[in-house]
């Protein structure tokens, strides 16, 4: 007869007054938020991008070996310290509560990432299937819910790196990929000579000689294991300096002068839009003030003209004397202008518009914003939502996306336009590489948000957009801060916020892809297989590993 017998955890008592084990239980806790903050440190406008590495080295530590469950709180503990300071600015007019639910279900994401990085941690070569994880976890959090939120994607936060050549070879995921496993990496190096060291330490204790094993022992640290650490780190870097051709700013199509015009808001928050004819007349006299200047030989005269996304909340196409400003106003600079409208169709919903504005035929083309931003342009579950926020009656009419790739003839040039909260979106700026532009705008409206951070993330976004499909990006904002950037990601000209101002800027044009712009969604298609399968391995070992202790327990 036989008995099976199951085994039982052993329990820890609980600490006694005075017990020195209780504080040690707050230390993986305390690190995990510290690793976040860490990570929120690496962010914009801070030029510290490196703290990314001992932010996820300290991750690594956190998390390796850690049950499941241990695994989830001590990385949504980590979620909240980095995405909790980071997105401080969505509460800035409407109280804490939207930030810190936004936050909080963001962090779940990185909660789930932490049972992945915890099960995968006891695999051979785990730091590549650990990084592989986070950016499974940075691909879901950019489609789920409500079309995605990506925010935060670690590749962001590298606009200054040296990892940023990268994003030429892969875009936004191979670029994360890099920095994460190079973090991973560190730890696990460090871990092995420490391992090292206190192995020979023990042998010379005993008197052995801690070059050489004892007959019958293995070594305490495989070379397997060394190499792993060491090209996890190498292999980052030497990618990143391999990929530095990619990186160019040079004109293969010429080049365009090209004038980028904030026209400042009457006041911030919320309600910066209830001047509406303020905020369009702001924009229409900066214009002119270009157009006395390139008279007056002080600027140059652009090839056309690019305002900012809500330069004019009033819809032209209703609007007489909306449309007299703007026409006035395009016809003084005599080139092609892009405007950033809000239209109000009879009925239906409203659409975010970019519209081509000639000075000689008036508006002639329109692009609808692809990807409304949840929350902000139209609100889910809105009698739901209202219960803890009244603010979402602020928005009493739902915008609703445009399907249609937004590129614009101006004057010759083939220009790409992504508005605002769609430069986050990998394929919302790809489209319209791969659909012909030879420079990209990324019209944008931070009125709403003061003086955050949000406009410096916002632009390192940009930046990142630059290299990775090596185009010259412009950034037109109606309070600032607007940029012109080089295709290398550089910043050659910007403003300060909430001053008007007109960037005039000789700015390079170019056909050519870059590998991400070619390969499009595989890069990241292919890490998520590395990440599912270093998943699938460690559940089959762990479901083996219990197979034998039900075998062993069997007499």
């Amino acid at each position: 007869m036989s008995t099976t017998i199951t085994p039982v955890e052993p329990t820890e008592p609980a600490p006694a007054p005075g017990d020195r084990r209780w504080p040690r239980r707050f230390v993986r806790p305390g690190a995990a938020a510290l690793s976040g903050l860490l990570l929120f440190a690496s962010f914009p406008p801070r030029p510290f991008w490196w703290l990314a590495l001992p932010g996820f080295a300290l991750l690594g530590w956190t998390l390796r070996g850690r049950r499941p469950r241990a695994g989830f709180g001590l990385g949504f503990l980590a979620g909240l310290g980095f995405l909790l300071p980071l997105l401080k600015w969505t509460g800035e007019e409407v109280g804490p509560l939207p930030w810190v639910a936004l936050a909080a279900v963001s962090a779940l994401f990185i909660g789930v990432v932490g049972v992945g990085i915890a099960a995968v941690s006891r695999l051979p070569a785990w730091p590549v299937f650990a990084a592989a994880v986070w950016i499974l976890g940075e691909a879901a959090r950019a489609r789920v819910p409500f079309g995605g939120f990506p925010w935060g994607k670690i590749a962001f936060g590298q606009a200054d790196g040296m990892f940023l050549p990268l994003a030429a070879v892969g875009g936004t995921p191979v670029l994360g990929f890099a920095v994460v496993l190079c973090g991973f990496g560190l730890y696990e190096a460090v871990r092995l000579v420490l391992a090292r060291r206190g192995a020979n330490a023990s042998r010379a204790e005993a008197g052995a000689d801690p070059d050489r094993p004892a007959e019958g022992m293995t070594r305490p640290v495989p070379r397997a294991a060394v190499a792993v650490a060491a090209l996890s780190v190498l292999v980052p870097v030497v990618g990143a300096l391999a990929a530095l051709p990619l990186v160019d700013d040079s004109a293969e199509d010429g080049t365009a002068t090209v004038a980028a015009i904030q026209g400042n808001v009457p006041r911030l928050g919320l309600d910066f839009n209830a001047q509406r004819r303020a905020v369009l007349d702001n924009h229409a006299k900066r214009t002119e003030q270009l157009a006395a200047d390139v008279r007056a030989g002080k600027e140059p005269k652009p090839d056309f003209v690019l305002w900012p996304e809500n330069s004019s909340d009033l819809d032209p196409y209703r609007n007489g004397d909306a449309r007299l400003v703007i026409d006035d106003a395009v016809k003084a600079i005599g080139v092609p202008t892009v405007v950033g409208s809000v239209l109000s169709p009879d009925t239906g919903k409203l659409r975010n518009s970019l519209i081509k504005w000639d000075p000689e035929s008036g508006p002639v083309a329109t692009y609808d914003k692809r990807h409304v931003q949840p929350f902000g342009e139209y609100i889910p579950m809105r009698s739901f939502v209202r219960i803890f926020s009244s603010d979402v009656d602020r928005v009493r009419r739902d915008f609703g996306p445009g399907d249609k790739v937004g590129v614009f003839d101006l004057a010759g040039t083939r220009v790409g336009l992504a508005t605002c909260y769609e430069a986050a979106f990998d394929w919302a700026v790809r489209d319209t590489v791969t659909h012909g532009a030879q420079l990209i705008t990324v019209p944008s409206n931070n009125a709403t948000f003061g003086r955050s951070e949000m406009t410096y993330q916002q632009l390192a976004m940009s930046r990142v957009r630059a290299v990775e499909h090596s185009r010259a990006v412009v950034v037109p904002v109606t309070s600032g801060v607007s940029a012109m950037i080089m295709p290398d990601g550089e910043v050659v000209d910007e403003s300060k916020m909430f001053t008007p101002d007109a960037l005039v800027r000789e700015l390079p044009l170019r056909s050519s892809r870059t590998p991400a712009t070619t390969m499009g969604t595989l890069p990241e298609a292919l890490l998520v297989a590395v990440a599912v399968g270093g998943l699938g391995w460690a559940g089959a070992r762990t479901v083996r590993a219990r197979r034998r202790a039900d075998s062993d327990g069997v007499s």
